[in-house]
């Protein structure tokens, strides 16, 4: 009866440990601006469960750059305390004044995750595309961990196939689980289960992962590695979690 009942409890713990996926967020008022009218873009940075739209308080960030032809800006100064999903978090707004694709990108500080007994960093990036501009769009930016899109991130609709290739430390990850959650912001769908919430794909030998989006909205994918180094957490030396995490939006044609 003990041992039973033992096991239960340890396959609850880890459907729910599996279910809760963590994922760094950036998500603009809009992914591709084409008016002057819409070149203010407001950008909202929070750390959260996505689809349960579970928050998790997002200390201030370690750097947020916006990269746009080649150079880098950095955005921290800008940033101004926020409440997303009911937790600390922030945001920032950024006037586009040229046709481009701006990657703004954050490094946020290491949250320490009791429940994985391991700091967590997600490198998270958003592209926006200006002006009738699309150069540009699957450069790298030379991030510690970063996930390099092949397909292009922006003007796709739904049920799109989206391609990306992982790196760390600038070279394709083999064999990495990426992680793909839907942003309920509307709350208007649930999963069927619990192995719905977060869908898993792989990279392959390349490093190039691939998923058909089924719905519209921003969907974020997460590349999860383990840094070589370990940190100091209370005296004692902790595993890292480094997430390469991309957030793009998939949208319906407009019915007439």
């Amino acid at each position: 009866m003990f041992r039973t009942l033992a096991l239960c409890l340890t396959m609850i713990f880890c459907f729910s440990g599996a279910a809760l996926a963590h994922f760094g967020m950036v998500i603009p008022s809009s992914d591709i601006v084409m008016e002057k009218k819409d070149a203010t873009v407001s950008l909202a940075l929070s750390f959260s469960h996505p689809m349960e739209m579970v928050g998790m308080p997002l200390a201030s960030p370690a750097s947020f750059k916006v990269f746009e032809d080649g150079e880098a800006q950095e955005m921290k100064d800008a940033l101004k305390p926020a409440t997303i999903m009911e937790h600390p978090s922030w945001t920032a707004e950024y006037m586009i004044k040229r046709p481009g694709v701006y990657q703004f990108v954050m490094e946020p500080t290491p949250y320490w995750e009791p429940a994985e007994d391991c700091f967590i960093i997600h490198y998270t990036k958003t592209v926006i595309a200006a002006f009738g501009e699309e150069e540009g769009w699957g450069a790298p930016l030379g991030l510690k961990t970063e996930i390099v899109p092949l397909t292009r991130p922006f003007g796709n609709y739904a049920g799109n196939v989206f391609q990306g290739q992982v790196l760390l430390d600038g070279k394709p990850v083999a064999g990495a689980d990426v992680e793909v959650e839907f942003y309920n912001k509307d709350k208007k769908y649930e999963a069927p289960n619990d192995y719905m919430i977060t869908q898993v794909v792989r990279t392959d030998a390349d490093g190039v992962f691939t998923y058909a989006v089924p719905f519209a909205g921003w969907w974020g994918f997460a590349a999860l590695n383990t840094a070589a180094e370990k940190m100091d957490h209370e005296g004692t030396p902790k595993d890292v979690e480094l997430g390469a995490v991309l957030w793009t939006q998939f949208l319906d044609p407009v019915r007439k």
